[in-house]
């Protein structure tokens, strides 16, 4: 089935939206492709999070396309997209606007910041101070910016995607709790296999410039309209009790772990049940099976928790406490 554009992926009829709507994001992931070797589930998963209108935190080494990934799911959208480059000096103004002076009115007038806009990309998001930080909790989370008293809603849609280095921690300032606890998902960038490298090589040969999407041929394929159509549909896929006990039991073995001093919250369990429901639609499914709450635990939980120093010491990771509990939780038949 060929996937139709943005302009034309408005059939009547609701089930036409639909499919028009899971063609048009399957599309997306075929774009960003254009631009991205070798980092299909990062993909996917910004396409989920666009879905369930979550954040996303992409953490890798430098030099995995962390930032280019972020910039061609941008120009594979009809959507307004901005990026932020985070350093030490960064004020929470530089994100979310500020009252400015006007002689000629003598009045202040509200000028926005560039978390005014459908996709912000948040560059090396620990690298500024936790004060700064602090700012995108209330845009994040309620989708509004207060300024002087003033609530100002933010465009819908509207999503984070922060990128931060994993290793190295010099200058940099680790993400509290609370704002991890507001990104969707965590996902890891890994280094390209050896066939997805020479691919990126031979790219770069043929005169792939990364600063140049457009000329990649990176086009708008998806907009608005079909995550409307695409967020209405994965709002009616169905789960059964079985399957929201499946989720709870999870979440709750990780209270009872004793390698973890920090389990996944009921917050936690609803994102795993969202992120669930939209890839049971994304594979064609109106109803979440248990495979779906598997494949998107880790990358929903992995930020959810915390280890505990002795297991850390003993190199216990995040990944292996939850992979260790979806193979020890019965899964419903």
């Amino acid at each position: 089935m060929s996937a139709p554009t943005a302009q034309n992926a408005g059939s009547p009829g609701p089930a036409g939206n639909t499919e028009n709507a899971r063609a048009a994001l399957e599309a997306l992931r075929a774009e960003i492709a254009k631009a991205v070797v070798g980092q299909d589930p990062a993909v996917t998963g910004l396409v989920v999070a666009l879905l369930c209108r979550g954040h996303v935190l992409l953490e890798g080494v430098p030099g995995v396309a962390k930032t280019l990934l972020v910039r061609a799911l941008a120009a594979s959208l009809e959507l307004d997209t901005k990026r932020v480059q985070f350093t030490p000096d960064l004020m929470p103004s530089d994100i979310t606007g500020s009252l400015v002076y006007d002689s000629r009115t003598s009045e202040f007038s509200f000028q926005p910041g560039p978390v005014f806009t459908h996709l912000l990309l948040a560059d090396e998001i620990n690298r500024t101070p936790p004060k700064t930080q602090s700012s995108l909790l209330e845009a994040m989370e309620e989708r509004q910016v207060t300024v002087d008293g003033v609530a100002r809603p933010l465009p819908d849609p509207f999503l984070v995607a922060a990128t931060q280095n994993p290793v190295e921690y010099e200058g940099t300032y680790p993400l509290p709790e609370a704002q991890l606890d507001r990104f969707l998902l965590k996902l890891t960038v890994p280094l390209p296999s050896r066939d997805d490298e020479i691919s990126v090589l031979t790219r770069h040969a043929e005169g792939f410039d990364p600063r140049d999407l457009q000329a990649a041929g990176v086009r708008p394929v998806a907009g608005p309209a079909d995550l409307a159509a695409a967020r209405d549909a994965v709002a009616k896929t169905s789960v059964s009790p079985e399957i929201a006990g499946y989720v709870v039991d999870i979440c709750r073995t990780t209270r009872e772990s004793p390698s973890l001093s920090l389990g996944v919250s009921p917050r936690g369990a609803t994102a795993l049940l969202s992120t669930a429901r939209a890839w049971a639609w994304l594979t064609g499914r109106d109803y979440v099976i248990p495979d779906d709450v598997k494949a998107l635990a880790l990358p929903t939980l992995r930020h959810r928790v915390q280890l505990r120093p002795e297991a850390e010491m003993e190199g216990v990771t995040a990944d292996s406490v939850i992979t260790a509990i979806l193979a020890h939780v019965p899964v419903p038949r």
